[in-house]
Order: C-alpha cells, then structure tokens, then sequence
C-alpha cells in the first residue's frame, strides 16, 4: 500500500464549518503513518491534502485557504528576525496556520518591561533567551512544522543566511538600526520581506519587494541611529497584536501563493482613532 492509498484508508468523514462533507485526517494518524513510511508527519499531512483530504488541524483554516495552499503553506519556509513583541506574536500564528518551516533569530532576553505586550514573555521567563522560549512555544502549539531559533543578533551575513532558501522575511526587529541590513539581505535572496513597526497607538506593516523602496528610507537617512520611537510613546499589547496579525496575513498571503497586497506600500494603523490607511511608496 502506498502512503496515498494508506491515508485515504485511515481517513474518517468529517464536515467544513458550513456543513460540506469532507474526509479528514487525525493528527494521530499522520503520526502513525509518517513513523510507518519514514516521514515527517508534515509531509504525511501535505500528501493527505494533494489527495483533498483535510488534516483535523488545519480543518478550520478552510475556506481561508484551498487544500492546495494549505499543501504549499506547509511546504513553504519563512525567514522570521526579531521574537519580542511582533515576533512573537507572527511565530504564534505562522505555526497555527502550518507554515512548513520556520527559520527564526533573536539575541535578546526577557525582562520585566516585556510582560505587558509579548506573548512569548512570561514571569518564569524573565531573563531567559527568547529564541529558547520560541522553539518551546511552538512545539506545544504544533510539533508536526520546522522551526529553528538562533539565540543571537544577526548581521547581514547572518540575517541573508536566515532568509537563504525562503519564499518571505519578516522583519520584527526593534527600533531602525538593523532594518536596513535585513532589508538589504532579503533582496539578495530573492524573497520579498514583510516589515512592520509600532510605537504608541500608531503601527505600520509594508512588503519590500527585491529592490523596491524600503520602508525605513521613510524616516530619514539619520534614522539607524536614533533611539526608537516606542521608547518615548510605549508600546502596548493591543497595538502590537493587531500590527502583528496583519504582518502574519500578508507573508502568510505570499507563502500561499498569492499576490502581496502591500507591495511598495505602507499600511499606518491608528488605534487612538480607529483609522487604517494605506500609502504607496514611490
């Protein structure tokens, strides 16, 4: 018996949320035929959904994405700089929606002051690298994708290692300084790069295209090495996880095949008014 024949035997009759019938596939289930055809119980997944068959975990991202996207999302691999506020909270939602494989980096710590906004930051934490608390979260959520966390700060050389091989960037740095390197690195590789940023009530996320106009450019040559502006306007948990969901839904828009829809663009969200608008970039 092949691994498609195996699946569809060990497939059970399930329903979409709108009531269509649908064959699904068990988690526990991939695992046993991922041990049995030595496979990762990701690839056993992906299989199951080039035969229109639906893994139960991925049965609620449904309409949100064909069988044949959610196929490509857990075959795709995204380059992810930066696990505190932002990085933390894309990670989160890139291993629930099945990105295949995600390669992350982040030197810092936690301290105190990142208990207010970070989803990986906890009091048992403080102090503790946040690549380590990274690689811990998301074999709890999802232990069928990749990731990897470095515990250290890139430099250009490092950050085009991490986006070497990927289909999208994403840019959850902190402050300026290190924007342009990372912008820099993803062009040399090929792959667009999701960036965002929030200060205050106020955030924007945009998508860099290979040698289109980089976001950072916008806040003056002199930006790299002034203080970020969240030192001075704070930065809460609502901002950061608003900004973040909608830097998760554009790279997860271009894992899936389709087209960026912030392309040379910058999407300035204001939660102090309840405003959204998008500027395009020249």
């Amino acid at each position: 018996m092949d691994l498609t024949d195996a699946i569809a035997a060990r497939a059970a009759p399930g329903r979409l949320p709108d009531g269509a019938p649908i064959k699904t596939l068990s988690g526990r289930h991939a695992l046993e035929l991922a041990r049995t055809f030595g496979l990762s119980a990701r690839e056993v997944d992906a299989a199951a959904l080039d035969a229109g068959i639906l893994p139960g975990r991925y049965l609620r991202n449904f309409m949100a994405y064909s069988p044949a996207e959610q196929a490509r999302l857990l075959r795709s691999a995204a380059a992810l700089a930066g696990l505190g506020g932002l990085g933390g909270t894309v990670l989160e939602i890139l291993v629930r929606t099945g990105v295949g494989t995600i390669r992350a980096a982040d030197g810092d710590r936690f301290e105190e002051s990142n208990l207010n906004r970070q989803l990986l930051a906890e009091d048992g934490r403080l102090d503790r690298p946040k690549a380590e608390a990274a690689l811990a979260r998301a074999a709890d959520i999802n232990p069928t994708v990749s990731v990897s966390a470095r515990a250290a700060f890139l430099d250009q050389a490092g950050m085009q290692e991490l986006a070497a091989g990927t289909q999208v960037a994403v840019d959850a740095l902190g402050g300026l300084a290190d924007r342009p390197a990372l912008t820099r690195a993803a062009a040399a590789c090929g792959v667009p790069l999701v960036t965002a940023a929030v200060a205050g009530d106020t955030g924007f996320v945009g998508t860099v295209m290979p040698g289109g106009p980089a976001l950072w450019e916008m806040f003056g040559s002199g930006g790299s090495g002034s203080a970020p502006a969240e030192n001075a306007l704070g930065c809460q948990a609502a901002g950061v996880t608003a900004v973040a969901g909608l830097q998760a839904a554009e790279a997860l828009r271009i894992l899936a095949g389709r087209p960026p829809r912030l392309a040379g663009k910058m999407l300035i969200v204001d939660l102090s008014d309840m405003s959204f608008e998008t500027v395009t970039l020249a």
